[in-house]
């Protein structure tokens, strides 16, 4: 099977993984994206966002030559039996999903797709979008002989090399046997069971695994909440919810911050949107939006009970990505709350040691500066958001030294262990009582 040529369309963070490790699998894989920079950066090894490890594997792949780059579609769907699509799908800001790059990407497969080829849908998409790229290329070509199956990504940012490596399951849906059958063949390098089904029950197991995941980092949330109310420690409670056997220890209980990124609300909106369609209500779905909105103005919350206001207010914040481990402001939280501190009248100076610099000139809501020191200055207040390591070691009594007041609001608890209040710091956990 290695001598198989496959061909990934859409090169951002899914697409460039999924490239690099395919061709480290050994297969020879050429990826296509109509962006300029974005193909001539990856065939120079340049990843199009940090991802730990995904240098190292370009390079060696590219020097061995089983990758390579391409804008040309027809060029890179010659003679290849399989065509990954991984186009990225944004969301607005309120988390609906763009599919205009996968419809007219896969619409303009049409004109070059070989017979016998299959189509591997990885984007994240709304339950039914196969059926209707299916129907669009059959449209635009009758005679053409090929077959579509979905296999939605299971890549976490900042471990997406690891969890390709080490997926603890593949889903395969298509409707046909042969096509199951095929596609199976193509993943059988990856040590992992293969849950084979129909195409919409495979293109809603992603909704339903992302509305579950939500629905914990809710439920984790509002528990949280509860416990700052009444002076319970939610990480205590967390312990006790993971050893119970009908939870388990892997679900995401531990409280913080609400999801952000736009992957788990938009399967939310996706699912919220299907039952409008049909007359059906998703009132926990709804929930679970609701919550996760209220829980990120807990910053502004604690601000207020603390200072009464937070106008007039110089706020640090430390961590601006999406999560630990990778480089890009899509859609953070950390942005969300400079947005709303801003619109209360702070000012913010923020740090972050991964953010992408090309993204950040996007951003004239706060001041940047690389050193956390800086940002500590003369603020009356630190927010940390992103749990990057380095701000565990940081000199907390310099710090404490050039805030104006010892501020220190931790979202996601990483500094519950270093008892800062005996070094003189108000800090403020979540659900710490």
């Amino acid at each position: 099977m290695p001598e198989e040529k496959i061909c990934v369309i859409g090169l951002w963070h899914l697409g460039s993984v999924y490239a690099a490790c395919l061709a480290d699998l050994g297969y020879t894989v050429i990826g296509m994206d109509f962006d300029r920079d974005r193909v001539e950066k990856l065939s120079a090894g340049i990843p199009p966002l940090f991802e730990p490890g995904l240098t190292d594997l370009l390079a060696a792949n590219i020097k061995a030559g089983r990758l390579s780059f391409t804008r040309d579609l027809g060029a890179a769907v010659k003679g290849t039996r399989y065509v990954l699509v991984t186009i990225d799908t944004p969301v607005d800001d309120n988390d609906q999903v763009d599919l205009s790059s996968v419809m007219s990407t896969t619409a303009a497969l049409a004109e070059c797709l070989e017979d016998g080829s299959i189509i591997v849908l990885s984007s994240q998409v709304p339950v039914g979008t196969c059926h209707r790229i299916k129907a669009l290329i059959k449209e635009a070509n009758p005679s053409l002989m090929f077959d579509i199956a979905y296999s939605p990504e299971n890549l976490r940012l900042g471990q997406a090399i690891s969890y390709f490596k080490n997926q603890e399951r593949i889903v395969i849906g298509a409707d046909s046997e042969a096509t199951l059958d095929s596609v199976e063949r193509l993943f059988s390098l990856i040590p992992a069971p293969k849950l084979r089904m129909g195409l919409k029950s495979a293109e809603m197991s992603k909704h339903a695994i992302n509305a579950y995941l939500a629905t914990t980092i809710s439920f984790a949330n509002e528990i949280a909440n509860l416990c700052d109310e009444v002076g319970a420690d939610a990480l205590k409670v967390a312990a006790a919810l993971k050893t119970e056997s009908r939870i388990g220890p892997g679900l995401p209980l531990l409280p913080g911050l609400g999801f952000a990124g736009g992957t788990l609300a938009r399967d939310l909106n996706i699912l919220r949107s299907l039952g409008d369609g049909h007359g059906y209500r998703t009132c926990l779905i709804d929930a679970v939006l609701a919550v996760n909105k209220q829980q990120n103005q807990l910053v502004i919350k604690k601000l207020k009970r603390l200072f009464g206001s937070v106008e007039a207010l110089k706020i640090g914040v430390l961590g601006l990505t999406y999560k630990v481990g990778t480089s890009t402001l899509r859609r953070s939280a950390a942005v969300e709350i400079i947005r709303d501190l801003r619109r209360s009248g702070a000012t913010v100076k923020a740090c972050d040691p991964k953010a992408d610099l090309a993204e950040m000139k996007e951003h004239r809501e706060f001041e940047f500066s690389p050193d956390p020191l800086e940002v500590a200055r003369n603020a009356d207040a630190l927010v940390l958001v992103t749990e990057w390591p380095e701000f565990r070691e940081l000199d907390f009594d310099h710090l404490k030294s050039v805030m104006k007041r010892p501020v220190i609001i931790d979202t996601k608890n990483m500094l519950y262990d270093k008892q800062l209040g005996k070094k003189g710091f108000i800090y403020l956990g979540v659900g710490t009582g």
